[in-house]
């Protein structure tokens, strides 16, 4: 049971009820009214609680637990313990998800502005709004309805933040539009100058960077990320995009739809990210790189070239994932003979 004193439960839920949020057809044997508190893991669940069951590893834990009910795969539900409610779907990780939103559903937010809080008097704040103590609001700046602002977050003059959306302490945005739904974690800094330089032997002189940070709706950017916006293009976050924390996004970058790029991983200027792609943790990509719509880049990687739709890569530098194995094998064979 997650700790009540950071984690707010919501009344016990119907089985009808779960299944109307996931999606999952209840078996017609299934007692509908029947109640469970709580979310659980499969080793830890008992009577009273919902469970999920979508990685084979845990064949045994699933069979020996004493879960009410649990989400399984359409081939799995014959492994189930005797008593067990299963709830059967293509997708039980994602079910569990819904589920336990509708079990921990996130705070609303209060309305209240802190005292301690400044807000430009040329700022526009929607109704039901809440904003942190320390929090700065700057000239112009755009509130949509029912965001939360944390403590001592900074947004910059003129910048639009959409309805329902969040915004972590001491996250700074500047020169950016951002769409309703989005979780900005804290830390994250939006909209900063691009890294753009013209060579020179005295110093390098900058280049303004004339553009915005567009980010749209539905998206999350991780604690401490860094988005920088355009030099003249904008960098632009698609909808449904996950952002990990520590990941660097540079300028003139477009990240489609629903892309993911785990923790510390960059993408250098001007590259464009297809729809979908998974970009794995600490994984570079080089600048003006097209990277196609459902791609996979294995963690660690450093991308140098363009990566086909649906393509899998991996290594420095990136190369067929296929290839990089067999390439990862082979040398671990020769290392073996050189040793014996």
């Amino acid at each position: 049971m997650a700790d009540p004193r950071f984690f707010t439960l919501a009344p016990p839920q119907t089985l009808a009820e779960i299944a109307g949020v996931t999606g999952v057809v209840l078996p017609p044997s299934v007692d509908g009214a029947r109640q469970l508190v709580d979310v659980a893991a499969l080793h830890t669940a008992t009577a009273e609680h919902l469970s999920f069951f979508d990685n084979r590893k845990y064949l045994e834990a699933f069979r020996a637990s004493q879960a009410g009910a649990c989400f399984v795969r359409p081939g799995d539900a014959g492994n189930a313990p005797p008593g067990m409610v299963t709830l059967v779907t293509p997708e039980p990780y994602k079910a569990y998800a819904l589920a336990a939103q509708a079990f921990y559903p996130e705070p609303l937010p209060t309305g209240r502005i802190h005292p301690a809080a400044v807000v430009a008097p040329s700022a526009r704040i929607a109704a039901g709004t809440e904003i942190a103590a320390g929090a700065v609001i700057e000239d112009n700046a755009d509130i949509g309805a029912a965001c939360r602002i944390g403590a001592n977050a900074v947004i910059g003059a003129h910048v639009r933040v959409g309805d329902h959306t969040v915004i972590g302490s001491n996250a700074s945005l500047s020169h950016c539009e951002i769409g309703r739904h989005v979780v900005i974690y804290p830390g994250a800094c939006i909209g900063q100058p691009g890294f753009g330089f013209a060579f020179n032997y005295d110093h390098p002189i900058r280049v303004p960077q004339l553009g915005r940070v567009i980010i749209e709706d539905y998206v999350e950017i991780g604690a401490n990320s860094t988005v920088d916006r355009g030099a003249g293009p904008d960098t632009i976050i698609r909808q449904g995009a996950m952002i990990d924390n520590l990941v660097q996004i540079a300028h003139n970058v477009e990240i489609g739809r629903g892309v993911i790029l785990a923790g510390q991983a960059g993408v250098s200027g001007s590259t464009r990210v297809g729809d979908y792609t998974l970009i794995g943790g600490k994984a570079g990509l080089t600048g003006h790189i097209t990277i196609g719509k459902g791609a996979r880049i294995a963690a660690a990687s450093g991308v140098m070239r363009d990566v086909a739709n649906g393509e899998s890569v991996g290594g420095i530098p990136a190369i067929p994932l296929r290839d990089w194995l067999k390439q990862t094998a082979l040398l671990n064979r020769l290392l073996r003979k050189t040793k014996s």
